[in-house]
This record gives structure tokens, sequence and C-alpha cells, in this order.
């Protein structure tokens, strides 16, 4: 089965680096214990990285809460974003986090939904650089901006109400820790629980015990035994729609070709009409 290439191994960044070619590395410390990364930006990162604040520029933070804890930024705010990175459409993009990138994922997703192509994942993270004896940079890094045009929807997504409509040949991926899926000690939902029909499918398992994402044949067989065999339709949600993205991205790496459900359960259990399955 072919698959698209998604991640990049620190010593083939290293030696892009070192070519010259159009390159843009984003650093996009986030998660929900400690949402504000840049001090750990600040405090060393990959030299010509720039810091890539997820609440701000990878969502829309003046949408109704309604709309989910993260949704989707409209083209418009993301193509200005990309300008300001300096990012064009010749350049590749590499994203990282020091998390097993289920933050970075967010960033390579939107990326690909805006049209590029070129576009990786620091297999392994930030550790992988460090353990390959690479150097951190503590400088605030800018970029030249750039005038790149970009319109969303390369990849696909579904609304609420898509996703209350799948049916029996449909199967529903729940990205998030297993104990949320069940409804238990889940401090951000309103209602806890899953979206009825709904199979618990943690991202994090994605992921070998180093961070760097499993081999193609063994997230086949992973999504396999849950029941989403290859050639499936598999639709994807966690709560904000910035882990599923890392999903999305362990399933594109096995050749299939994930929905994403950007809203989440963030805005299903907001709504007192979506009825909660715990």
């Amino acid at each position: 089965m072919t698959a698209p290439a998604v991640t990049i191994t620190a010593p083939a960044l290293r030696e892009l680096q070192d070519s010259g070619a159009p390159l843009a590395v984003l650093d996009v410390r986030w998660r929900q214990d400690r949402p504000e990364g840049l001090p750990d930006y600040l405090s060393g990162h990959i030299p010509g990285a720039i810091f890539v604040d997820l609440d701000y520029e990878l969502a829309d933070p003046s949408r109704a809460p309604q709309e989910g804890n993260h949704p989707l930024p409209s083209a418009g705010a993301f193509q200005e974003t990309l300008r300001r990175w300096g990012i064009t459409q010749e350049h590749t993009v590499v994203v990282y986090d020091d998390l097993k990138n289920l933050s970075a994922a967010r960033a390579w997703w939107l990326l690909r939904a805006a049209g590029l192509s070129e576009v990786r994942i620091l297999d392994g993270s930030l550790r992988a650089w460090t353990s390959a004896g690479y150097l951190l940079s503590t400088e605030m890094e800018f970029a030249e901006p750039s005038e790149i045009s970009i319109s969303l929807g390369h990849l696909p997504t579904a609304h609420a109400e898509e996703v209350a409509a799948l049916g029996s040949q449909d199967t529903l991926l729940d990205a998030r820790p297993g104990s949320r899926y069940r409804g238990i000690d889940d401090p951000l939902a309103e209602r806890p629980g899953h979206i009825p029909g709904a199979i618990s499918a943690p991202t994090a398992a994605n992921t070998d015990s180093t961070g760097h994402l499993l081999t193609p044949e063994e997230i086949r067989e992973r999504y396999a035994a849950l029941g989403a065999p290859p050639g499936s339709r598999v639709h994807v949600y966690c709560f904000s729609g910035v882990h599923s993205a890392h999903s999305a991205l362990a399933l594109t790496s096995a050749g299939y070709e994930p929905v994403l459900y950007p809203g989440g359960f963030g805005q299903w259990s907001r709504d007192p009409q979506r009825p909660v399955e715990r």
C-alpha cells in the first residue's frame, strides 16, 4: 500500500538545513496542562525554528465556544500566518514539538489542508534532535515575510451533522485517552463520555516509548484490530481537534484517507441535542 511520507529524521533535517534548499522549521510547543510554550522554546529550540502559538495561529480563539475549543482558522487568517512565517509553495516545512508531536501534528494537518505538499513531522520530536547530538538555539527567530496565497479544504473534514449521520460503513475513532472516552476523569467535557458509536483509539498509542511514529504496517495492524481495516472510511475526533490531527497523520502514513471532525467532542458535548455515551 502506497502512502505519502509524513516524517523526517533528525539527520535528514540537518542535511536539509545544510543544503540551502527552501526550508521552514516550526516549533509547536503546546500541551493541555501547560499551553504557553514560548518559555520552553526560548530555553532551547532547533536553530532557525519559528515559534508557533497553537491557540492563536493554528486556531481561531474569537469563535464561539459552541464551535469547539480550537476551531480552525479562516483561510485568510492562516494565509497571513504563513506569510509571517515566510513560507512559500517551494518550501519544505518541518514541524515538531517536545511531546511526541501530539500538538505539532495540528500544524502538519493545517499545512496539508492549505495545499502544501512537502510537510514533515520530525520523527521522535525534539528529543530525536538532541539525542543525535545537535545543538539548540535560544534566539527568537523571525522570517522574511512571503506572499503565499492559499485556500483551505485540501484535506477532508466533517461537521457535527455529518458525524451524526455516519452509517454502518463508516468508522468513527475517538483519539482521546481511554479514560476520557469512558467519561472518567475528564475535567474538560461538560457532559463526559463519547460520541455514540465511536471506537476508543487513543492516538498516543501510534508512537513508541521514544515518541517515534509506528511503522505503516504497525499502524495498519493496530487500526484493523480496532475495526478499521485498510480501505475503510475512517473519521477521527478528539476534544478540540488537536490530538486527532495526530491520528490523521498516523492514518495517512499507513495509507488511509481520514476525515477529521475538528469541532470534536468539545463542540459535540456542548450541544444538548447531541447524545453522549458513557
